[in-house]
């Protein structure tokens, strides 16, 4: 079979050698070239019949095609792949990289609970939970997870072994059923708590998964859009940026959701401690939530209190700008640190080796003891599902609204002020001063009601991606620019409303004198490390491995 293929591909290998090395990622060269590659491949339009017909006369199986995605899947000699990739029609070529999983006070905390005093509860709208699974037997989930599928390879279940999934599920959509009960103190209800779940499992029982299980859940939660009326995707789970986001394959799958009439909501990630490459946490970003389309969602501590007052930034949230292509993320914040929420079971990977995070009875049933239905995580795992919850909310009061005037809103409405700059203590050590600038909260803090209460739209020419940082030369500080997109259009959507005061659109320099970028980094000095690594043309992450699960910020648990 070999020899077949060297002999099917050398011609064309040959003929594009300079090019070749353009398609195919970074992180292929370093594979030996003998190893056999599982691999994505994307394509510049569908027509796979000429290339699908190749392969298969030389040999090679393909593994699998995406309905509602350009690219399909194959295993192949690394040695071969320069020369596939230069198949017409070919875009790019990566990996099947691995990737990882990243109320009672929080529901409240972003004024959730008024807008079910009016019964907005997410009735109707489907939202899909791409994560570890979801335990449709919880109480506070049960009769509303509709449909459920694994994509992790060679395991079926959709059961939730690893118990990332049903918790991420009950902030969602829990309804709080196991903690409504006679003596109760305490209520544990997620932001939408009539949402249909659709349960599409790509996390194993150690919270690992690979982009293909992820695309391939995307890929059907498009396809089944209308059949449950999915309307929401919450990925709680990413990995490192290896390539700009308009090569990434999960970057371009969750794009071609968003196009299709899904909002995407993303976990940041939690790597806003990482001072590695001596960033002090900035552009740690993960992915696909570098995508300009999507709603990337950082963490807040809400420091079990529903009052907004107390609340800081989580340390661990991580910070924009995005490696390589510099797009201004997170987009908001909402809270993330000590969420209680939904356990799968007591045997699951989470709660079987963290214990002291199983709440105890007496927590919300006075003179009452033992394990109960529910877990304490932290992470920005868990504030992206209360955004998720959120645009479930905003659908069900109005159907028609599209997904990029549903970030438009979030955003604009999110609260700009609060936030204030705060220490954070873990272990004995002190973290830097937290500087709440833009890429650390984006356009602000959550508010749901104020969200539900809008009712600007953007027009459907236009849209709503997230805007470009670059260096001003004259400042030797960032400045933002707007794609082709809402912001600046107008007096609605332009100028200071969406990130606050001190930001001016287009072409002018910073105004007013609040940080607003921050001075922890070295923007400006090209000779240092942090410039050339934010600004610079190479990915450089260190050690990291860069997972979406559970964070630390305290000293002892994970809370």
């Amino acid at each position: 079979m070999k020899l077949q293929l060297i002999a099917l591909f050398t011609v064309c290998a040959a003929a594009h050698a300079q090019s070749s090395v353009a398609k195919l990622s970074k992180d292929i060269e370093a594979i030996p070239a003998t190893q056999m590659v599982e691999v994505v491949i994307q394509f510049d339009n569908t027509k796979f019949k000429d290339f699908d017909k190749a392969l298969k006369a030389a040999g090679v199986n393909i593994n699998g095609k995406f309905k509602n995605f350009d690219a399909l899947t194959l295993t192949a000699p690394k040695a071969l792949l320069a020369s596939i990739s230069q198949m017409p029609g070919v875009k790019y070529v990566t990996p099947n990289r691995s990737l990882r999983g990243s109320l009672e006070y929080a529901q409240p905390g972003v004024y959730a609970n008024i807008a079910y005093q009016y019964n907005w509860t997410g009735a109707g709208i489907g939202v899909a939970i791409i994560d570890s699974g979801v335990n449709p037997a919880h109480g506070d989930l049960s009769t509303r997870v509709v449909y459920s599928q694994s994509f992790v390879p060679n395991d079926a279940s959709t059961a939730d072994a690893y118990g990332h999934g049903t918790h991420v599920a009950g902030i969602v959509a829990g309804n709080a059923a196991g903690s409504t009960v006679a003596g109760s103190s305490r209520i544990f209800r997620g932001m939408a708590p009539s949402a249909k779940i659709i349960n599409l499992r790509v996390l194993d029982a150690t919270g690992a998964g690979t982009d293909i299980a992820a695309i391939s859940a995307i890929d059907r939660a498009v396809e089944l859009k209308n059949t449950y009326n999915i309307r929401v995707i919450n990925l709680s789970l990413g990995r490192r940026v290896n390539e700009s986001y308009t090569l990434d394959p999960m970057c371009q799958a969750v794009e071609r959701a968003w196009k299709s009439g899904i909002v995407v909501v993303v976990a940041a990630g939690n790597n806003g401690r990482d001072n590695s490459m001596g960033t002090n946490g900035y552009a740690t970003i993960g992915s696909p939530a570098n995508s300009p389309w999507v709603i990337t969602v950082g963490a807040v501590r809400d420091m079990g209190t529903a009052s907004r007052a107390d609340d800081r930034i989580a340390s661990f949230s991580s910070k924009g700008p995005t490696m390589l292509d510099h797009v201004v993320k997170p987009d908001l914040v909402a809270p993330g640190n000590r969420i209680i929420s939904a356990m799968s079971s007591a045997t699951s990977t989470l709660p079987a080796g963290h214990a002291n995070q199983v709440v105890n009875k007496n927590y919300y049933l006075s003179g009452q003891s033992g394990n109960s239905p529910y877990l304490t995580l932290s992470g920005t795992s868990m504030a992206a599902p209360m955004v998720a919850g959120a645009a479930a909310l905003m659908l069900q009061k109005e159907p028609s609204l599209s997904p990029d005037t549903i970030k438009a809103r979030l955003m604009k409405t999110a609260t700009k002020s609060g936030l204030p700059p705060s220490f954070t203590y873990q272990m004995g050590s002190s973290y830097k001063n937290l500087q709440h600038d833009v890429f650390t909260k984006g356009a602000g803090y959550l508010d749901v009601w104020a969200a539900l209460n809008n009712t600007e739209v953007v027009p459907a020419t236009l849209r709503a991606l997230s805007p470009k940082a670059v260096r001003d030369t004259a400042t030797g500080k960032p400045r933002l620019t707007a794609y082709n997109v809402i912001w600046g259009e107008n007096v609605i959507w332009g100028d200071n409303v969406i990130w606050g005061d001190n930001v001016i659109w287009g072409d002018s320099v910073l105004t007013g004198t609040n940080v607003i970028w921050g001075d922890s980094v070295q923007w400006g000095a090209t000779t240092t490390s942090p410039y050339n690594v934010i600004w610079g043309d190479n990915v450089t992450w260190g050690t990291n491995i860069f997972p979406l699960g559970m964070s630390t910020e305290g000293d002892s648990d994970l809370n």
